[in-house]
């Protein structure tokens, strides 16, 4: 395909990634976003993301994790600032690995392309990691690649990029919606009269996605997860490498966590099912939901368990029916191409999504692509272990 024009709506991982890719290939791009960038709302905009290789034995998220974060290294390198920490992921369980299980069989696929992961036991979580309750964890496994991202900041270093290489960026659009003429998508407008021709849309918009594109809602949905930002007393007792961003039993119970950033503040987070909502509602913390936090970490970190609330957010994913990317060209109308779908464990992907998306949208070939393009739902599944 020759490069020619394209709107890009949504800038946040998806969106801003997709932008810098096909700008470099020669595309004219315009970005559009309905809040600033980075967008306050956005699930990209947080204190922090995990990143990850650990996928149990899935071959492809598994490489898209290596290559993910030889990339964030160089991305550090050229920002000349460490935005993301490899600080380490430690996943523990309350019963001994299986297989099937996310624990065991991580560590043996990992194990088996040469990764160096350390085995551990209730011993050693409580002589390494002392503010883990090692009687209730008894076995898991340390891998020393990977960590975590400060995923707000990094939209900005993005967005900073995306100007400096010319790419437009319209930013507090109200309401923006794709346009559509005779089954084609013509460029976007918003609701205070506005419009944007282009001959490609892009629609990244993220949790907003099935409101502007309601033909999907029967592949993907917005859900609600919470997160909570304690503020311990002693901060240096939760960090790497005593405490590297962590797992606790997750693909059971679904509880994942980060150490201290600069700020003291320990981020805990718990990926499920969520609750079904439209991104456009507010956003509520259930009655509640700050109990089964701290019940969690009674039994988990019980040091923590009395540590104030900094802050609490809803974090808004947006799911596909198979936990797997959506990103394709639409089917239904010509011209628009979707990238959304992150089903909470997007982030880590971020500097090798734009190429992936840029490669959908020239229609080239590109084996990771095959997983994420447009299919019909067959049952909703939900992978414990994909949190960001």
């Amino acid at each position: 395909m020759t490069p020619g024009s394209i709107l890009i709506l949504g800038g946040g991982c998806f969106g801003l990634t997709a932008a810098l890719e096909l700008r470099s290939r020669g595309w004219k791009v315009s970005l559009i976003d309905q809040g600033a960038l980075p967008h306050p709302d956005a699930a990209s905009t947080d204190i922090s993301k995990v990143v990850r290789m650990d996928y149990a034995a899935d071959a492809q998220h598994t490489e898209m994790g290596v290559r993910s974060i030889e990339r964030w290294k160089v991305w550090n390198a050229r920002w000349g600032v460490d935005l993301y920490h490899e600080d380490g992921f430690l996943v523990m369980s309350r019963a001994a690995m299986q297989p099937g299980g996310f624990e065991h069989d991580s560590l043996h696929y990992l194990s088996g392309l040469g990764h160096a992961l350390r085995r551990t036991d209730s011993a050693m979580l409580r002589e390494k990691h002392p503010v883990w309750n090692a009687e209730r964890y008894v076995e898991g496994y340390l891998n020393p690649i990977g960590g975590w991202v400060e995923s707000g900041r990094v939209i900005a270093m993005l967005a900073k990029e995306a100007r400096e290489a010319g790419i437009e960026l319209i930013d507090h659009v109200k309401a923006p919606r794709p346009i559509f003429t005779a089954g084609r998508c013509t460029g976007i407008e918003s609701a205070d009269g506005r419009s944007w021709a282009s001959e490609l849309v892009l629609v990244a918009s993220g949790a907003w996605t099935p409101e502007v594109l309601p033909h999907l809602q029967n592949v993907m949905w917005t859900t609600a997860q919470t997160v909570f930002h304690f503020q311990p007393s002693q901060p240096e007792r939760f960090r790497a490498p005593a405490f590297p961003v962590w797992g606790a039993d997750i693909a059971k119970t679904g509880w994942y966590g980060f150490p201290a950033n600069a700020d003291g503040l320990v981020k805990v987070a718990n990926h499920g099912v969520g609750r079904r909502v439209k991104a456009s509602d507010a956003r509520v913390i259930p009655e509640g939901e700050e109990e089964k936090y701290r019940a969690f970490l009674r039994e988990t970190f019980p040091s923590l368990a009395e540590a104030p609330v900094h802050s609490n957010r809803v974090c808004l994913y947006c799911d596909t029916f198979d936990g797997a990317f959506w990103i394709t060209h639409d089917e239904q109308h010509q011209g628009l191409v979707v990238a959304a779908g992150d089903s909470g464990h997007a982030f880590k992907f971020t500097p090798v999504l734009g190429e992936i998306i840029a490669d959908v949208v020239e229609q080239k070939n590109n084996a990771w692509t095959l997983k994420y393009r447009s299919r019909q739902p067959i049952a909703v599944g939900s992978d414990g272990a994909r949190a960001s």
